[in-house]
């Protein structure tokens, strides 16, 4: 089976768990920024079979349905030693009436979240807390990652990384002990060039946010569809690109079509050939594509018995996409 070392030595399968959709409905006024309506017992179950498949990394945020999320990985992982919890802060959301408020990472913010974290994981300890604000400037982050220092020495937390898309403010810190990880969008259509290359020249960890470009490279997605209002991929956001208006985005629905083929090459599913794209890109990627259901769970971690898609496979789609050759 496919694995990654994390930064305490343990190998974990080289895959996650994203948890972003089993919190629920929560907005900035009335935009949406969850994934619709949950079933909890769903999402216990999917929890379930993912753990029975062997995936072992789950990634959450304080944020995601007000902390709902935290709280159903915490009951049902809960006792389970086993098992890598990563969450974030930062971008704050009230618990009760699930609107957005103005994003936090004062020291004081910091500590109550982390408290409100631990109680929701019911855990003792955050195995990895990730920085949720990706647009925060350097000077300000310095702040944040010190007092994440802080946190770490206590015992609050194991090890700490940034949620951000930017290869300088991921290279500012990399050196840092107690670093371990960059949070970052990357998938077959955004290969995210620049910020590997950060990460392998720091030996840091590669957690990819949208695998699955939010479920385009699924393909489960017609032009003639329409998502719920209630579904981020529903509202007008200036960082949303796969999904307009609730609909496919035209130029990447031609882009999946044109290595379609090439993904699903050697009996894959095309999700499973999304996830292979991004082991054969990359030994520091850990995709975490987010996951409500069992059948979800299933197809995701069967992608680990493919393993990553041949080198042939990898050349072809970067000259169907029209990108540039990669070194070896």
């Amino acid at each position: 089976m496919l694995k990654r070392a994390l930064w305490d030595g343990l190998e974990v399968p080289a895959i996650g768990f994203g948890g972003w959709a089993i919190g629920g409905p929560f907005f900035a006024g009335t935009v949406p920024l969850g994934w619709g309506a949950v079933d909890d017992r769903e999402s216990t179950a999917a929890i379930h079979a993912a753990l029975d498949a062997g995936i072992r990394f789950f990634d959450t945020a304080s944020n995601y349905g007000g902390g709902h999320s935290e709280e159903v990985l915490g009951a049902a992982l809960e006792g389970r030693d086993d098992v890598v919890i990563a969450t974030k802060f930062g971008h704050v959301v009230d618990p009760d009436t699930k609107q957005a408020q103005d994003d936090d990472v004062s020291p004081d913010f910091i500590d109550r979240i982390v408290e409100r974290s631990l109680r929701n994981l019911r855990r003792e300890q955050i195995d990895l807390l990730q920085l949720h604000v990706g647009y925060l400037p350097v000077t300000e982050a310095e702040g944040v990652f010190d007092h994440l220092g802080r946190l770490r020495a206590s015992g609050k937390i194991a090890a700490f990384g940034w949620s951000t898309d930017t290869p300088a403010s991921a290279a500012a810190f990399a050196g840092r002990d107690g670093f371990v990880a960059i949070q970052h969008n990357m998938n077959v259509l955004d290969p995210a060039d620049a910020m590997i290359a950060v990460i392998e020249k720091a030996g840091l960890i590669s957690i990819d946010r949208g695998p699955l470009a939010m479920g385009l490279l699924t393909g489960k997605f017609t032009p003639s569809m329409r998502l719920a209002a209630n579904d981020v991929r529903s509202a007008d956001l200036e960082w949303l690109a796969y999904f307009k208006n609730g609909s496919v985005a035209p130029e990447f629905a031609a882009r999946l079509e044109a290595i379609r083929d090439l993904l699903t090459s050697g009996g894959r599913t095309l999700t499973q050939g999304a996830l292979a794209w991004l082991w054969a890109r990359s030994p520091a990627t850990l995709p975490i594509p987010g996951i409500r259901t069992v059948r979800q769970a299933e197809e995701n971690a069967g992608a680990l018995a493919f393993g990553p898609l041949p080198e042939d496979a990898m050349a072809e789609i970067d000259r169907l996409l029209g990108r540039g050759a990669r070194a070896a």
